[in-house]
């Protein structure tokens, strides 16, 4: 087994980045991508030696982002890091080879003295499958097929397998091991339940990204993935769910939006709507990081308030913010980092302490 969450401190508490490239909306300034990765290095040193529990990186294979090889960065983060686990977040699993990204995330496991983790999904961006040769017909074909077999990659060091889309494996070695028993595997889920039933089915993780809205409307989709892995037969200690959302912290309420609105419209505009024009207006800034809206956006109270709202609804064992989005400069992300650990992640952790 991979390293357990430790239900006795309370939830664990981590930030994660997709090392978008956005020109700073008060500036205008877009920085290259080597001071982006820079930059996110940084970063995850910054959150380690402030006593985060988790670091992320997404996948993405276009000029507007700087990262395509999360592996790589986080094993550079391996480096200069002793304790931050080291995710990936998400891992586009239907145009991946399995076997690549096992062995890619054990070597990582292996230089991070078992800090590693696999996030995998099937992504926002469909950039991947012309890239590396996939049909966008096969989408759920892919996943399902590559998910089965990175499941029995991490359970067996050599393994005989036959599926539609890859090379047979006849009696191969999978090398090398991680320092883990197993990589801790969670799978990505946006809105869809039968993703979220069918991870249960599967006994691993749930990373659902909950970006916007009323948190409630996204309790039927925990639900459905844990009854779904006990139906299973998977105990409920392996049932994991970590939640994933924008977030910026600042000492006020009033501040923190002030701050944000620009670098969050930014980030809005350009992709949470695949590139359309829709404008945000103040009004509707406000209602979206209201205190029933999912948007973390506030001081390091409702930050707090804000969590463990989500964690009487879900019950879930790990938070991640995406909190350097939009051009935000690096600035602004460290004092963000320093905030979340120093005033909110303390709080959160005692107040959800088993037990409590």
């Amino acid at each position: 087994m991979g390293k357990e969450i430790n239900l006795n401190s309370g939830i664990e508490i981590g930030i994660y980045t997709f090392g978008e490239l956005l020109c700073d909306p008060y500036t205008g300034q877009l920085i290259s991508a080597k001071q982006r990765l820079n930059e996110i290095i940084e970063a995850a040193k910054l959150a380690d030696d402030a006593g985060l529990d988790v670091f992320g990186i997404g996948e993405h294979h276009r000029l507007d982002f700087a990262v395509s090889s999360p592996h790589i960065i986080l094993a550079a983060i391996a480096q200069n890091t002793s304790q931050i686990k080291l995710i990936s977040a998400t891992t586009v699993l239907s145009t991946v080879d399995p076997v690549r990204l096992f062995e890619d995330f054990a070597t990582l496991d292996i230089v991070s003295n078992g800090r590693s983790e696999i996030v995998a999904g099937r992504g926002a961006f469909l950039e991947s499958f012309p890239l590396f040769g996939y049909n966008l017909d096969d989408y759920d074909r892919l996943f399902s097929e590559n998910i089965e077999l990175l499941l029995k990659l991490n359970e067996n060091e050599r393994i005989t397998w036959k599926g539609h889309f890859r090379s047979e494996l006849k009696g191969v070695d999978i090398a090398p091991r991680p320092i883990q028993q197993r990589i801790p595997i969670w799978i990505g889920v946006g809105g869809s339940q039968e993703s979220a039933e069918r991870t249960g089915r599967l006994g691993e993780g749930l990373m659902l990204a909950v970006l916007g809205g009323d948190p409630i409307q996204f309790k039927p989709l925990v639900e459905a993935y844990r009854y779904a892995g006990l139906k299973a037969g998977h105990n409920s200690k392996k049932l994991k769910v970590a939640i994933g959302a924008h977030g910026y912290i600042s000492k006020t309420s009033q501040k923190a939006k002030e701050e944000f609105y620009a670098y969050y419209t930014n980030y809005f505009k350009s992709f949470m709507k695949n590139g359309g024009q829709l404008k945000i207006s103040q009004t509707d800034f406000e209602q979206m990081a209201g205190p029933n809206n999912s948007l973390f956006v506030g001081s390091p109270q409702e930050i707090i308030e804000k969590i463990l709202r989500q964690h009487e609804l879900f019950g879930h064992q790990r938070f991640l913010a995406q909190i350097d989005i939009g051009g935000l400069p690096f600035k602004k992300v460290a004092k963000n980092i320093e905030l979340l650990a120093t005033k909110v992640a303390p709080v959160v952790r005692r107040e959800t302490k088993k037990g409590c």
